[in-house]
Formats: structure tokens, C-alpha cells, sequence
């Protein structure tokens, strides 16, 4: 039955793919599928939509986005499930015309097909006069992909089912949680439009709760912080679903210090412990896999932003406080920080703790705030070595408020700071024993000890990498509160600023000095996004359209480069365009798992040959981490970590932690190993340092490692023969 079914499958792939040939359609059909139009168009067509259909076509909008991604999640995993060759995997060259360059993933189900059919049938409910076009369009797309020899009959047909069911699951399901959940406990967001699919007599002329009554204000206050609580909530399970998917791999900062949690130690040589305790936490709940590792970093985002939702709630109402954790949610640098596991989340984390705890103790004069203040500024050093920078911000707020500076004649916040020094014992023990390596290291990393000269060279990139990190909008936003809020500051406008505002000036004067990392700034973002908040909250009740208009633009603006964060393939499904390796924003978090397979591959074929044991020794800390955590055996040579399957290049000086740990020049004496280098172009030779720990080396060749037909890496291997002693001359 499967064979008669692939028969008439085939059949009708012939056909279309054939015997439908003709110049007209050669040029028609591929252009359907992917041309340099797309974007714009759609980008025109969703601004008019928005700005010109009123609130049917706001909602078109969100429910044809809703749908496509309820289509998108169901056909990436039913591609990974069935795992069907496309049609040019399997037929022969003569058998089929190619007219589209390879793609990479599973034929069945058709992505573009569900993609389309989303949108023709969210349209044929809402727009009567699409009909008749929208659903001959989808089709034509869909028919494309057979033509063009990408798709079997059987894969869009199957598409296109998935979009019609999303379309309508989006529409009908989307209305009914609107009405019976949102409507219900959330009636302020639903008064305007109270049912999705009757929208001809709807108000469009909604009161602002800044002109409600009392009682109506202190009923609107509640539902957006019980708002606010569902999003953290909702936004938390999402998080945790998405890593469980695995959607992406770990990058290689994450791979590295997934290694630290398996040699637990009182501080590193680059970062302090708290890193590698919370992934070892982690991944003691649930394995050494992306989940465990990355467990904590969606719960430190929830823990922020419920910290910043009650402290706005408390200081200016929950309505200012859900709207700046939605920002916080649209801004990249937050969002990706809200997935993987690097150092920043928990230093964003204790620095909003040290914000809320010590303006109740300043407010308050409440010596217990200032406990704990010291305990989360303790905690925030243990995270991240530029924390004690947040002195400099109370220095500033000390400074310019008269009234906060009673509290320096009082010891609470001398006793916040002894607390904070308590907690950095660890880390000064370590590095006395070390030779202060973590200092030495800070100090080159930051180029500190640099001879000042004065160069434009940096200030464009960090101003850009902000500009696209931030939201454009939310950083134009940002910017302008800092500025604009000193005409009518009070004293909780100007700690906000003290907060944020130098430690980011600081870093962005710094530029003209050395480079910056973007995420350099990351712990300031919340005080300034705070401070925005409050600036344009209150500016909405003279400027209304101004203010909506912004944070519109900036929640949509989110939107567009927030999901792609998350899986950056969308572009190429949406679009029929293939992303450039280089410039895939996803790039760093792919391809890694089939780098690993590739050089473990090549180690067991050598193992097989040659009768004899092969460890692997890569040249750069990251790759080290990744070949660690990808290859089942690595993995489990690290429980415990006595006798390693992959080590980093040998040194003499401390290059990084592997420095600290021991070298295959002492554990794997006299046997062989594969040498893996990333590498732009082939190189016949390796390091130099090889070769001083081996007797003998050859090459094994150059590889390309490619992710869904595009070369995400490239890799130089060589074999390595008989590991010298360490008493052998170098």
C-alpha cells in the first residue's frame, strides 16, 4: 500500500515537475518561491494593515502571526520526525529538473505550503474579497515547490492542511481564549475589542485608565500586574519548552564553562565561580544536556523581571511596570540572555536585586535592606567581576541627592559593603594562590594598561551592535528619557539614572579608548529601561499618540528581530531566501554537534586502523568545550574528570582554565590523539606546539561542516602520534 501510494506520488511529481516544463513557468514558479520582493512587500503590507485596517487589520496581523507559528512549530518538528529526503537526495539527475538551490531540511511536510495556507485562510475569514486570489496564490506558491523539484505532491499537500487547521485553530481558538480567559481576568485588555471575528461595531475610541476614576484605576493597576505575572509565567514555560526542544546548541562560552562544572573550584581565570555552581546545579536536575546547562537562565529572566514589575508597581503603578518587562522581553540582548546560560543573566539578575533592595533601604533607612543588598551585591561579584561598578553608580546618586546622603552617616550601607567583601574570599583566595591571574586577565581583556590614544574606531561598532541590541526603538527611547528626565527629575528618576546611566556612558566613552562587548552594558539596561518607563508614562497623558505610536513601533520592531533569535531558519521558510552562513544570527549555536560527529568519526576510523586509543586536543578553549560536551564518550570521560577525551592545546602560561587542569603531556604520555583546528582555508602544517608534543604528525584533510546545506565551519584535522613526556625538550 506505502509503495502504490509512493507510486502515485512520484507520478504526480513527474508531472508537474516535467512535464509542465515551459520558459513562462521556469521563470514563474521560482520567483514564487523566493525573490528579493518578499520583505519589502510584506513589510509594506503589515504597516498598512496596522496603521491604515483599524482593528481588523491589527488583529489579521497577530492571529496570521499566531497561526505561523503554531504551523512553523508543528512542521520543523514533523520535518525532524519523518526525516524524508527531498526529491533530489534520492532521484537521479535525469530523472528531474532542479530549479532552486538544495535546501538542507526534510521534505515532508512543506513548509512553505503550511506558510501560505496560514495566511489564506486566516484572509478568507477575515477579507471576503481574498477569497478567490489569496487561495490560488497559496496554492501557486505551493505547486512552485513541486515545479521547482524541492517538494513530492504528497509534502505540500500536507503543508497545506497543516496551514489551513493552524489558520483556523489561530482565528477560532485564539477568539475563545480571548473571550473566556483574557475577557475574564483580564477585561481592561479586552474592552475595546471584545470578540476577534464580530469587529464592525466595536469602540475605537478607548479611555486611557490615566483619566479613569478611582476605583476604575485601582482595578485597571491590578489586572496589569496580574498581567505582568502571567507574562513572566507564560514567558518562563515558553523559554523552558523551547530549550527542550533543542532548537539550537550550546555556544561555546556555555560548552567551556560546562567544563568548569566538573572541576568545582573556588574561582576561574576568567570568571568567578557562580557560573560554573549554577551549571552544575543544573545539570544535576536534569543531565548533561542543553536543558540542564541552560536551566537557570530563563529563571533568572522570570526572577528579573518580577523583581522589576512589583518595584515599578509599588514606585508608579503595574500599568508602567508590564509595559517595561514587555520591552525588556522585545530587546534582543535581553532575550538571548533569557536563553543561554552565560554569565549575564546572573549578573543582570543580583544587580536588579541590588537596585530594589537598596532604594528600600534608602527609602526606608532599613538596615535588613541593606543585609540583603550586601548579600546580592556578594552574590552579583561572584557572577561577574565588573559588579563592585555599581559603587560607582551610588557614588553618582550620593552625589547629586542631598536627602540619600543621610545614609552615610549611618552603617547600614558600610555593612552592605563588609557583607559584599565577605563574599569575595573565595575568589581572593584562588587568585593569591594563582598569582592574581583573573586581575591580570581582566586588566589585558579591557586593555586597561593600554597607553591612552584617542580613536573613532570602536565608537561606531558598540553605538550599532546597542542600537540593534536594544530595540531601536526602545534604545532611542532610552536614550532620550536619560537626557530629558533632569528638567523635572526627582529622587527616583535620578536613581534609575545613577544606576544605568554612567556604567553605560562609562563604557561608551570607553570606546575611544579599546573595543567593547555589547554585552558589557547588560546590567544597566534595566534601570534605563525602568527610567523610560516612567519618563514616557508620564508624557502619555499630554502626548497619548506619540508615546502609543512609539512603543507600537517598538513591539512590532521587537518582534521582528526577537523571533528569528530563536530560530533564524523562519527567514528562509518565509522568504524562500537562503541566509548567508556569515550572516546567520544563529551561527554560533549550530553546527556544532555535527563538527563533533565528524571528528569523532575520524578518531574511531583511526582507532579501528591502527589498533591503538586516539584522545582529541583542539586549539582553542570554546572548540575544546563543544567536542567535550557533543561526544557522548567526552562527556562521560568529565564524570569524573580523571582522564579527559579531549583537552585543549598544551601551554606553558595560563591561557585560559585549561591551564589550571591537567595536560595529555602528563596523562595520555605515549599514546595518539586528533588535532582539531577551525581554520578558513586549508593549512598543511600544524602549531607549532604540536608538533613539539608529538613524535610524529599527519594530515587528515580539511572539512567542511555544513548546517541544512550551508557551511557553518571549517576544520583542519591531523593525526598525532606518540604524546612526548613533559620532560622531553620542548
Amino acid at each position: 500500500m506505502t509503495q502504490w501510494l509512493y507510486g502515485i506520488d512520484l507520478g504526480l511529481f513527474r508531472w508537474v515537475n516535467q512535464s509542465w516544463s515551459h520558459p513562462f513557468l521556469d521563470r514563474l514558479f521560482p520567483f514564487l518561491s523566493g525573490n528579493d520582493f518578499f520583505y519589502p512587500i510584506l513589510a509594506c503590507l503589515i504597516a498598512v494593515l496596522w496603521i491604515k485596517g483599524g482593528p481588523k487589520g491589527r488583529v489579521f496581523v497577530c492571529l496570521t502571526v499566531l497561526g505561523f507559528l503554531f504551523s512553523e512549530l508543528i512542521v520543523s518538528n514533523l520535518k525532524d520526525w519523518i526525516a524524508r529526503p527531498r526529491p533530489f537526495m534520492t532521484l537521479p539527475p535525469d530523472d528531474m529538473i532542479l530549479r532552486l538551490g538544495k535546501g538542507g531540511s526534510g521534505s515532508m511536510p512543506s513548509s512553505h505550503s503550511s506558510t501560505w495556507f496560514v495566511g489564506a485562510t486566516v484572509a478568507w475569514i477575515y477579507w471576503r474579497k481574498s477569497r478567490i486570489w489569496m487561495p490560488l496564490l497559496a496554492s501557486a506558491v505551493a505547486i512552485s515547490r513541486v515545479y521547482n523539484g524541492v517538494h513530492y505532491p504528497s509534502d505540500i499537500f500536507a503543508g497545506a492542511c497543516i496551514g489551513i487547521g493552524c489558520g483556523i485553530l489561530s482565528v477560532y481558538g485564539g477568539n475563545f481564549v480571548w473571550k473566556n480567559v483574557i475577557g475574564r481576568y483580564f477585561p481592561l485588555i479586552t474592552q475595546n475589542i471584545p470578540d476577534l471575528i464580530i469587529l464592525k461595531n466595536q469602540n475605537k475610541s478607548p479611555q486611557s485608565p490615566l483619566s479613569a476614576p478611582p476605583k476604575e484605576k485601582a482595578d485597571t493597576n491590578s489586572q496589569y500586574l496580574w498581567l505582568g505575572y502571567f507574562l513572566i509565567g507564560a514567558m518562563l514555560i515558553f523559554r523552558w519548552v523551547y530549550l527542550w526542544a533543542g532548537k539550537i546548541e550550546l555556544s561555546e562560552d556555555e560548552a567551556y564553562q560546562w567544563v568548569w562544572s566538573k572541576y568545582l573550584a573556588l574561582s576561574y581565570f576568567s570568571k568567578p565561580l557562580m557560573i560554573a555552581y549554577t551549571q552544575w546545579l543544573g545539570t544535576h536536575l536534569w543531565g548533561d544536556t542543553m536543558f540542564g546547562v541552560r536551566f537557570f537562565s530563563p529563571l533568572c529572566s522570570a526572577i528579573t523581571s518580577f523583581l522589576l514589575l512589583r518595584f515599578l508597581d509599588r514606585q508608579v503603578g503595574a500599568r508602567i511596570g508590564f509595559f517595561v518587562v514587555l520591552a525588556g522581553m522585545l530587546a534582543p540582548l535581553l532575550a538571548v540572555g533569557s536563553i543561554l546560560m552565560t554569565v549575564d543573566p546572573l549578573a543582570v539578575l543580583f544587580w536588579t536585586a541590588v537596585l530594589v533592595c537598596s532604594w528600600k533601604a534608602i527609602q526606608e533607612d532599613s538596615l535588613a535592606s541593606w543585609i540583603w543588598t550586601g548579600i546580592w551585591i556578594g552574590f552579583g561579584f561572584l557572577s561577574k567581576y565588573s559588579t563592585p561598578l555599581l559603587l560607582f553608580s551610588w557614588a553618582f546618586f550620593f552625589l547629586l541627592s542631598k536627602p540619600a546622603r543621610k545614609q552615610l552617616k549611618k552603617p547600614g550601607i558600610y555593612l552592605a559593603l563588609g557583607i559584599s567583601l565577605l563574599f569575595s574570599l573565595p575568589v581572593l583566595i584562588w587568585n593569591y594562590q594563582n598569582d592574581w591571574i583573573s586581575y591580570h586577565h581582566v586588566v589585558e581583556h579591557g586593555e586597561t594598561a593600554k597607553a591612552w590614544k584617542f580613536t573613532l574606531r570602536y565608537f561606531g561598532d558598540f553605538t550599532g551592535a546597542e542600537l540593534g541590541l536594544l530595540n531601536p526603538v526602545f534604545f532611542f527611547m532610552a536614550l532620550w528619557a536619560a537626557i530629558a528626565f533632569w528638567k523635572k527629575r526627582d529622587m527616583l528618576t535620578l536613581y534609575l539614572f545613577s544606576m544605568g546611566g554612567p556604567l553605560f556612558a562609562a563604557y561608551w566613552l570607553y570606546t575611544f579608548h579599546s573595543r567593547v562587548l555589547p554585552n558589557w552594558i547588560a546590567p544597566s539596561v534595566i534601570s534605563l529601561f525602568a527610567l523610560a518607563g516612567i519618563y514616557w508614562g508620564k508624557l502619555e497623558a499630554s502626548r497619548p499618540k506619540l508615546t502609543r505610536r512609539l512603543f507600537t513601533a517598538g513591539f512590532i520592531v521587537g518582534l521582528l528581530m526577537v523571533i528569528p533569535l530563536h530560530d533564524s531558519n523562519l527567514i528562509q521558510k518565509v522568504s524562500g531566501q537562503t541566509l548567508p552562513a556569515k550572516l546567520d544570527p544563529l551561527r554560533r549555536v549550530r553546527a556544532w554537534s555535527t563538527l563533533a560527529e565528524q571528528v569523532d568519526d575520524v578518531r574511531v576510523k583511526l582507532q579501528t586502523e591502527t589498533g591503538s586509543k586516539f584522545f582529541i586536543v583542539a586549539d582553542h578553549y570554546g572548540l575544546t568545550g563543544q567536542l567535550s560536551f557533543e561526544i557522548p564518550l567526552a562527556r562521560e570521560s568529565l564524570n569524573p574528570p580523571v582522564n579527559p577525551l579531549v583537552f585543549y592545546l598544551h601551554s606553558t602560561g595560563p591561557d585560559n582554565q585549561f591551564y589550571f587542569w591537567p595536560s595529555y603531556r602528563t596523562l595520555r604520555v605515549g599514546e595518539n590523539a586528533v588535532f582539531v583546528t577551525e581554520v578558513d582555508e586549508p593549512k598543511p602544517t600544524p602549531p607549532e606546539r604540536i608538533l613539539n608534543d608529538f613524535e610524529k604528525v599527519e594530515n587528515l584533510g580539511y572539512y567542511e561542516i555544513q548546517y541544512r546545506g550551508r557551511v557553518f565551519r571549517r576544520v583542519q584535522l591531523f593525526a598525532c602520534y606518540n604524546c612526548k613526556p613533559l620532560s622531553s625538550p620542548q
